[in-house]
């Protein structure tokens, strides 16, 4: 749980960092790519993460000033990436001029249980770290680059 507005706006930019550096990855021939057909695919996943900003921030009570319909994904990576920078942006935005320190231990109703802002926005990095995993094995099955995030990769160590 975060306890201050600083530890969560250095953490969300630095998770930020690594996920769009997985997104810069896809291609959009391999964007489709999926470890099984039916599963989530590197498309899918991208913009779950894009519009899951959205979900979060609705969990502490806070909108975003940008437009994010999970069923309307966009054609190419780079309509996903351009958007998931805005979202990112709205949530550092949205939490400087919204949320204090304090606030952080306040609890919101979060699927009918008491949660604490700083509960959700951790879990709010920790789901954006979890599909970024999967996202990585993924990339490495499609034959793509796979993006040093936290550490380095096989092909960032072979060069």
């Amino acid at each position: 749980m975060y306890r201050t507005i600083n530890d969560f706006i250095q953490d969300w930019e630095n998770s930020c960092r690594g996920t769009l550096a997985v997104f810069e990855a896809i291609t959009d021939d391999k964007k489709g790519f999926e470890i099984v057909e039916g599963h989530n695919s590197l498309e899918w996943l991208s913009w779950h993460l894009t519009t899951a900003t959205a979900y979060f921030m609705g969990q502490v009570q806070l909108s975003l000033d940008v437009e994010l319909n999970p069923a309307a994904t966009p054609e190419k990576m780079q309509e996903i990436i351009n958007t998931y920078k805005i979202a990112s942006e709205q949530v550092v935005k949205t939490v400087k001029e919204k949320l204090t320190d304090e606030s952080l231990s306040t609890n919101v109703d979060s699927h009918g249980r008491p949660t604490p802002i700083g509960a959700l926005l951790r879990a709010m990095v920790d789901h954006q770290t979890h599909h970024r995993a999967q996202m990585q094995v993924l990339l490495r099955q499609a034959g793509l680059n796979v993006p040093s995030v936290m550490g380095p990769t096989k092909e960032a160590l072979a060069k």
